[in-house]
């Protein structure tokens, strides 16, 4: 069982920034990948991005490309979401959420996931 816990969102101007964070309390948290993802009201889940095993290459949706970043520390147990130069349209709810680090593993389905947190609100206003 994995529980993952997001935090750092807010309300922040069109054109700055947030950093969200996700705590997971496992004893193997280096044996998980963990995503982000997002969802605005109304709207399916939308895959944000996530790091590989490796942690050499992040993928990212197209949406979000250049202007966040993904960090994960296993020390810490934690994976950051840096939010840059942020639009009305990033206004969502931000999920993390844990799977197994596996071959041939898919990254940006939301169904391929087992553990997910409660979300935090990131609100963008102009």
């Amino acid at each position: 069982q994995v529980q993952l816990v997001e935090s750092g969102g807010g309300l922040a101007q069109a054109g700055g920034s947030l950093r969200l964070s996700c705590a997971a309390s496992t004893r193997t948290f280096s044996t998980y990948s963990i995503g982000w993802f997002r969802q605005a009201p109304g709207q399916e889940r939308e895959f944000v991005g996530a790091p590989t095993w490796e942690g050499t290459t992040t993928y990212y949706s197209d949406s979000v490309k250049g202007r966040f970043n993904i960090s994960r520390d296993n020390a810490k147990n934690t994976v950051y979401l840096k939010m840059n130069n942020l639009t009305l349209e990033d206004t969502a709810v931000y999920y993390c959420a844990a799977q197994r680090f596996s071959a041939g593993i898919v990254y940006d389905d939301p169904h391929e996931y087992n553990y997910w947190g409660r979300g935090t609100q990131v609100t963008v206003s102009s």
